[in-house]
C-alpha cells in the first residue's frame, strides 16, 4: 500500500519533492494557499530568469552560509543535475556571459512553470490550491481549510519573509515559535543598504552603476556591480556581502565596507599608471590612465579631503580600498530573499524537525543565506531532491 505525503507550500522545493518522490511508494498532494502555484517562482523571472549558477560545485558551496549543514544537498542535486533534470522534461537551458544558467532563449517564466506543473500532473501529484495551514491538532496532524490532514510524512515548503505580494509572508513563523519549534527572526538578505550620502553625490550620480569592481568587507570579497541609489547602494557586488554587512550592523548599528575601484589592477600598478602620466589635472588621470567612470572619480572627490585626493599615494590607496559606511539596510518586503525562519538546530540532517517525527521543512524557510545569481533557487531544489531521495530509501 501506498504512503502519503503531503507538501504544505507550492513553491521550487515542492515542486522538486514531488517530482523526485518514487510514485510506486507515495500519493502525493501539494497544498497551496494561493490561487495558483510557484508566484514568488514567476516574480523572479522578471529580470531575466536566472535558474543555477555554472561554476564548479566546489566553488558553488563557498556561496553559501552556513555551508557545512547545505553541503550534502548540494552535492546530491547539483548545478549540472538540475540542468540536466531541466532539459529531460523539456526545458533547455544556456549559460550566460556572466556564468549564469537561464532558459534557452525564448522560453518565458510562465513556460517553465507551465512545463513543471504538467511533469508532475504526469506524475499523478495532486495540487490543492486555496488550502492554508494554519497550525496542528493534539495529534500534531497539520491543519489546513481548519482541518486535520493526516499523511504519514508532511513536509513544508513554505517559503521565506520577502515578496508578500507573492505570498511568501512568513506569517507562518510564529505557528511554528508557539508549537516549541526554535525559530529566528526574518532580515532581509540581497538587498540595498543605507549610506548617508552627501548631498551634492546623490544629485549627480543617483541612479548610476559602479561596474568592474571588487566590494569587501570583514573577510570577505565581492566582485561585480553596484548601484548608487538615494537609499544607498544595491547589486550584485554587494548582494553577497550580506551575512558580514548585516552581522556587523546587529552588533554595532553600522558596517564599513571597502571598495577597490580597479580590482584589476595592484596598488603599486595603480600608482605607476598615476605617476607617468603627462595628464596635469588629476581628475584627468583618473579618467584617461585609469579609465574611472565619473561616479567613481565623484565618489572619491566628494569624500576626500582636498590634500589626500591631489596626493598620488593616498589617492591610489582610496582607489583600492575606499571606505564607505552602511548604516542600515532596506525593509524585508525589499529584498530579494531573507535569512531567518527555522533555525537548522531545530531539524537534523535530513530536514526532519526534531520534536516532530516524519515532519520536515526544506526550501527558504530554513534559516540560511546565498547571494543572488541562481544559488537561491539551487538550494531550494537541491533540499526537495534530498528529501525526496531519503523518502524514497525508507522501507
Amino acid at each position: 500500500m501506498k504512503k502519503s505525503v503531503s507538501i504544505i507550500g507550492g513553491g521550487p522545493s515542492a515542486f522538486l519533492l514531488a517530482s523526485f518522490l518514487d510514485e510506486a511508494k507515495f500519493t502525493v498532494t501539494i497544498y497551496e494557499k494561493n490561487k495558483t502555484a510557484g508566484r514568488k517562482f514567476l516574480v523572479a523571472g522578471k529580470g531575466g530568469f536566472n535558474l543555477t549558477h555554472s561554476e564548479d560545485i566546489s566553488t558553488f558551496i563557498k556561496r553559501y552560509t552556513p555551508s557545512n549543514f547545505l553541503k550534502k544537498a548540494l552535492l546530491n542535486f547539483t548545478n549540472v543535475d538540475f540542468r540536466n533534470w531541466l532539459a529531460e522534461i523539456g526545458i533547455p537551458t544556456f549559460i550566460g556571459s556572466s556564468k549564469r544558467v537561464y532558459p534557452k532563449e525564448g522560453i518565458k517564466p510562465i513556460e517553465v512553470l507551465t512545463t513543471i506543473l504538467n511533469h508532475l500532473k504526469s506524475k499523478n501529484v495532486t495540487i490543492k490550491y486555496e488550502h492554508i495551514f494554519s497550525g496542528w491538532n493534539s495529534d500534531n496532524n497539520p491543519i489546513i481549510n481548519n482541518a486535520a490532514v493526516i499523511s504519514d510524512y508532511t513536509v513544508f515548503s513554505l517559503g521565506g519573509g520577502s515578496w508578500k505580494v507573492t505570498g511568501s509572508d512568513g506569517s507562518w513563523l510564529n505557528t511554528f515559535k508557539e508549537k516549541g519549534i526554535k525559530t529566528i527572526p526574518f532580515e532581509a538578505s540581497n538587498c540595498a543598504y543605507k549610506i548617508d550620502w552627501k548631498s551634492g553625490f546623490i544629485q549627480q550620480n543617483e541612479g548610476k552603476p559602479l561596474k568592474n569592481i571588487a566590494v569587501s568587507c570583514e573577510d570577505k570579497t565581492q566582485k561585480g556591480e553596484a548601484v548608487i541609489t538615494k537609499f544607498g547602494l544595491e547589486g550584485n557586488a554587494i548582494y553577497g556581502l550580506s551575512p558580514q554587512i548585516r552581522e556587523a550592523l546587529n552588533q554595532h548599528k553600522k558596517a564599513t565596507i571597502y571598495i577597490d575601484l580597479k580590482p584589476a589592477l595592484s596598488l603599486e600598478n595603480v600608482l605607476s599608471k598615476m605617476m607617468s602620466s603627462n595628464q596635469k589635472n588629476t581628475t584627468q588621470i583618473l579618467k584617461k590612465e585609469l579609465k574611472l567612470s565619473s561616479s567613481q572619480i565623484d565618489l572619491l572627490k566628494t569624500n576626500l579631503s582636498k590634500e589626500t585626493y591631489l596626493n598620488n599615494s593616498s589617492l591610489a590607496e582610496n582607489i583600492k580600498n575606499f571606505p564607505l559606511e552602511i548604516i542600515g539596510f532596506s525593509p524585508i518586503d525589499e529584498a530579494i530573499s531573507t535569512v531567518g525562519g527555522i533555525d537548522l538546530k531545530a531539524v537534523n540532517e535530513n530536514f526532519e524537525i526534531n520534536n516532530l517525527p516524519n515532519q520536515f521543512c526544506i526550501g527558504e524557510m530554513l534559516n540560511w543565506d546565498a547571494p543572488t545569481g541562481g544559488y537561491l533557487l539551487q538550494f531550494c531544489v537541491s533540499s526537495g531532491v534530498y528529501l525526496a531521495d531519503y523518502l524514497n530509501k525508507i522501507k
